[in-house]
């Protein structure tokens, strides 16, 4: 079994970069989720309620981030001042003190989404903790849900599509790590796995909101599907509806695209 995919998202719920490698950190992936769009009372925005967010593009140009989207000159964006002032943001119920960027990347990013809005930097002096009820003391992620890493499988996304009218593709969940699995959903059980070196371990299932009812290409939240169909069979005991799983380093270092993956233990 191989890494099919990998992708990262430099800002929260804009779109991501499908990229061949990925230096992988203790927080996740270098650069994944380490900025955050905030409304004016500095609490994080996503495409549940903004779903044009998807059709701000993100790419990293010598580790300085860069955004484009329709009808708008691209814009990279400066640096920040790790040492400047410190403005508190909020993260499903978390708070970090982070960093706002110059008032003309805000008022690009405004344009771009028609919301009023400001981009947060996660600064490296700054550490919010992963759910104490699953991780382990020490485990830390940066502006993601809740993990460093999302985990899909191929095989799992295939068994959805054959229950689905319009296919969907695996972009609408958000993952870091596509695997080329045999099974659907084999992945629920696995416990800890081994890549290039670097021992992954498993956090929780992941429960699915209403992202990836999103189109990517448009920016439109088109229905209930995909989640509709998946919750016909993916349903858990708590009402949620499961696909994914999120997973933490327990190391650092570089994967890579059909880098193989062993199982080490599972359930």
């Amino acid at each position: 079994m191989i890494i099919q995919e990998l992708y990262t998202y430099p800002v929260k719920s804009l779109a991501g970069i499908r990229i061949d490698h990925a230096c992988l950190l203790n927080t996740g992936f270098e650069f994944d989720r380490r900025w955050m769009v905030i409304d004016p009372n500095g609490t994080f925005m996503t495409q549940r309620s903004c779903p044009q967010m998807s059709l701000v593009q993100t790419r990293l140009e010598n580790n300085q981030l860069v955004l484009s989207t329709f009808g708008m000159e691209d814009i990279a964006v400066p640096g920040p001042d790790e040492t400047g002032h410190r403005t508190p943001v909020e993260v499903w119920g978390d708070k970090v003190n982070a960093i706002i960027h110059e008032d003309h990347v805000n008022a690009w990013l405004s344009d771009a989404l028609g919301k009023e809005c400001k981009l947060a930097y996660f600064p490296a002096s700054e550490t919010r903790a992963c759910d104490p009820h699953v991780a382990h003391e020490g485990d830390s992620t940066l502006f993601a849900d809740g993990f460093p890493l999302l985990l899909t499988n191929q095989a799992s996304l295939d068994d959805l599509n054959r229950r689905l009218n319009q296919p969907v593709g695996m972009e609408r969940f958000r993952p870091n790590i596509v695997v080329g699995g045999q099974i659907p959903f084999e992945e629920d059980h696995w416990r800890q796995i081994e890549i290039n070196g670097i021992t992954l371990r498993f956090a929780q299932c992941c429960a699915r909101c209403s992202v990836p009812t999103v189109n990517p290409g448009t920016g439109i939240m088109e229905g209930p599907e995909p989640i509709r169909t998946l919750s016909e069979y993916r349903t858990g005991c708590d009402g949620e509806v499961y696909f994914g799983i999120n997973m933490i380093p327990e190391s650092d270092g570089i994967i890579g695209i059909r880098n193989e993956i062993t199982v080490i233990s599972q359930s």
